[in-house]
């Protein structure tokens, strides 16, 4: 039989390692449920408090504060289908970055299997020598430009667009992974990615740091969601809404 004795604010404090003040501001969050009041005004909170703050702390490794305490929200507002679509949106986010870094990764294996552009003595390349070079149409280096995967510099006087060795390399890169079927949604964050850490060995280090971290939030996801299942298993009729 579960043990329902009254919990004061700094029994929960202790278990979950806060002050007795977060434990209030979780109440009024919604991150537990509402709280019965004594006689006298003070919080007399339950098991049930308990197996939330428990839930939700549990959650927080993986989804963070923000999503984990609006999860626990939408089930004590009573709307349990609510909680568990937050819950897809923040593993569907993950999933995403996942691809995101497949992408920069296959795109970095590939581009080191190609020679080097060879450009002319200045330096630079007119759209009509990037475009061949690629085998593509200049429209489609532009429809790039446009969706601001490249940002070409413009001659001055003719206004027209040169590529040095960076904007040649940003090209070839969307250009594989174009061929590869990727969005441009997903290219761009390999190209931000290339652009910030200044070169592929670095990008490449990067990539690795972030997958070993995905794998780990991923992880704690798990734990999390295993733990709200918990929680919600044992509220009445799994209706989400604790009794007060």
């Amino acid at each position: 039989m579960t043990n329902d004795r009254r919990l004061r604010p700094v029994d929960l404090a202790r278990l979950a390692g806060v002050s007795t003040q977060q434990i209030r501001n979780y109440e009024e969050a919604g991150v537990l449920p509402p709280a019965a009041r004594t006689a006298s005004g003070y919080r007399a909170f339950r098991d049930v408090h308990r197996r939330a703050l428990l839930a939700y702390r549990a959650m927080l490794r993986g989804y963070g504060p923000v999503t984990a305490a609006a999860i626990m929200r939408r089930v004590h507002e009573g709307d349990v289908p609510g909680a568990l679509a937050q819950v897809d949106a923040a593993h569907a986010a993950v999933h995403e970055e996942r691809v995101s870094l497949r992408a920069a990764s296959e795109a970095l294996e590939l581009l080191a299997l190609e020679p080097p552009a060879a450009l002319p003595r200045s330096g630079v390349l007119r759209i009509g020598e990037v475009a061949g070079l690629l085998g593509v149409r200049t429209s489609a280096l532009r429809v790039w430009e446009a969706a601001g995967l490249l940002a070409p510099v413009r001659e001055r006087g003719t206004g027209y667009r040169v590529y040095g060795p960076a904007d040649v390399r940003d090209a070839r890169l969307v250009h594989t992974l174009r061929r590869s079927h990727y969005l441009f949604d997903q290219i761009r964050p390999v190209l931000e990615g290339l652009r910030r850490e200044g070169g592929s060995e670095a990008l490449r280090a990067a990539i690795a740091a972030r997958g070993e971290a995905l794998a780990a939030r991923t992880r704690g996801m798990t734990e999390g969601a295993g733990a709200l299942h918990t929680y919600l298993s044992g509220l009445p009729e799994a209706a989400g809404v604790p009794p007060r």
